[in-house]
């Protein structure tokens, strides 16, 4: 997942755990909300673990961001009752965003599929590092 202030990007992988593939955004609402859409699609698609994006600073220190999204993690470990990792997530977002400018996408449908995109890129990133 790729936790931003307005939405959530969310990907999933292939059943051989190999690829991940963009899934949905989840607008943001309130932590309640989020937690129980997030617990929702880990039940639905029989999730085994879910990696979340830290968005750790580029000198490598947890800063505001990072905590608030540690805080957030806490919370969901208290609902999901399966392994949380969190994941170095450093210019996953500026990387996706850069790659739909490339694919000359319109603002607006750019907007909707940079966070899943963003959340697919970090999940491939942890998917490689265990092989």
């Amino acid at each position: 997942m790729d936790f931003g202030r307005r939405r959530i990007g969310v990907a999933i992988s292939d059943p051989s755990g190999k690829v991940a593939r963009p899934l949905t955004v989840i607008e943001r609402k309130n932590t309640e909300f989020d937690i129980q859409r997030i617990s929702e699609l880990v039940e639905e698609y029989d999730a085994e673990e879910v990696v979340v994006g830290l968005p750790i600073t580029l000198s490598g220190k947890i800063g505001p961001q990072a905590q608030e999204v540690l805080k957030y993690v806490d919370e969901l470990k208290k609902v999901v009752k399966i392994p949380i990792m969190t994941w170095d997530e450093r210019l996953t977002t500026a990387y996706a965003d850069r790659f739909l400018r490339e694919a000359e996408l319109r603002h607006e449908k750019k907007k909707r599929i940079v966070d899943k995109l963003a959340a697919s890129i970090i999940l491939q990133s942890y998917i490689d590092s265990k092989r």
